[in-house]
C-alpha cells in the first residue's frame, strides 16, 4: 500500500526476500501549464501494478513532464500549474496534505545521466536509509547488499564498497543509482531515458534489470529508442504535442496501432 502521510520504513524491520507489489497509477483529466503554455492537454490513463510502461514520442512532446508528475518533480518549475487527479493506489498525490518527501520514497526516480554522489559505493546506497533515521549497521549492510543485488551490481563491487562511486564506469554508475533508489523500497520506479548515455552492453544490462524488477515494482520509462520500448515494456503510450495519442499493449502499438499518427511515428515517417 502507498503510505505517504507517515514514515514508511520501520528501521527494525528488514525484508527477508518477500516482496510487495508495485502501485497502481490512475490519471484522470490531467492538464499542465507552464505560465500560459499548455504542456499536457487532458490525459486519462491507468498504469497497472507490476508492469513496464514506456512513454514514446518526439522531443518536446510532454513525456518527461508527464512522468515527473508522478513524484511532483515539476513543483520546482517556475510557472507550473496542474489540474486533474493522479492517484497512487487510490491516494490523490496532489492534495494539499500530501507529504511530498514521503511520496518520493514511494516513487523513485532514475535520471538520464548517472548522478552518483561523491561518496563511497556503500554510502551512495545507504544515503536514503540514513536520512530516514536507520542507524543499525546490520540493517544498513543488509539493505545495501540487497539493493546492489537487485541492481545486478553486487558481484562487481562487493569487495570495493569503500571505493568512490565516481570511479565506476558509466553503466555501473547508472546501476548504482538504481540501487540507491531501490534501497528505500519504493512502489514505483520512474526512469527518464536511463540508457541514453550508455554503451550497448550497459544498455542491455539495464534492460535485463528492468525486466526483472517489474516483479516487485511498477516501472514507467521515457525512451526515444523504439526498439527498447518494444523489447522491455508491457504497455506503450505515444505522446505528441502534449496529447496522449494512443495507449495500449506494446505489441498492439508496434504491430497494429489504431491511430495513423502512431504508425507514422513508429515507422520513422516523422519525429
Amino acid at each position: 500500500m502507498i503510505k505517504i502521510k507517515e514514515k514508511k520504513i520501520d528501521s527494525k524491520k528488514v525484508e527477508d526476500g518477500a516482496s510487495k507489489d508495485g502501485a497502481k497509477i490512475a490519471i484522470k483529466d490531467v492538464k499542465v501549464w507552464y505560465d500560459d503554455f499548455m504542456a499536457i492537454k487532458g490525459i486519462d490513463m491507468t498504469i497497472k501494478p507490476n508492469t513496464v510502461t514506456a512513454f514514446i514520442g518526439p522531443s518536446g512532446c510532454g513525456k518527461s513532464t508527464f512522468l515527473r508528475l508522478f513524484n511532483r518533480m515539476n513543483d520546482y518549475v517556475e510557472g507550473f500549474k496542474m489540474e486533474g487527479k493522479i492517484k497512487l493506489n487510490g491516494t490523490n498525490i496532489y492534495k494539499d496534505k500530501i507529504n511530498v518527501e514521503e511520496l518520493r520514497k514511494e516513487v523513485g526516480m532514475v535520471f538520464q545521466k548517472p548522478n552518483p554522489f561523491p561518496k563511497s559505493i556503500f554510502e551512495n546506497v545507504a544515503y536514503g536509509l540514513k536520512i530516514q533515521g536507520i542507524k543499525d549497521k546490520k540493517i544498513l549492510n543488509e539493505r545495501v547488499e540487497k539493493a546492489l543485488r537487485q541492481a545486478d551490481l553486487w558481484t562487481e563491487v562487493k569487495d570495493d564498497l569503500k571505493k568512490s562511486a565516481l570511479a565506476l564506469s558509466g553503466g555501473q554508475q547508472q546501476r548504482l543509482c538504481i540501487a540507491r533508489t531501490l534501497a528505500v523500497e519504493p512502489s514505483i520506479l520512474l526512469m527518464d531515458e536511463p540508457t541514453s548515455a550508455l554503451d550497448p552492453i550497459s544498455t542491455a544490462k539495464i534492460e535485463d534489470l528492468i525486466f526483472e524488477l517489474k516483479e516487485k515494482y511498477t516501472i514507467v520509462i521515457v525512451t526515444h529508442n523504439m526498439q527498447q520500448a518494444s523489447r522491455i515494456s508491457d504497455y506503450t503510450a505515444f505522446f505528441y504535442i502534449g496529447e496522449l495519442i494512443e495507449f495500449d499493449k506494446t505489441k498492439t502499438i508496434f504491430t497494429n496501432p489504431e491511430k495513423q499518427q502512431t504508425e507514422n511515428y513508429i515507422t520513422g515517417r516523422f519525429g
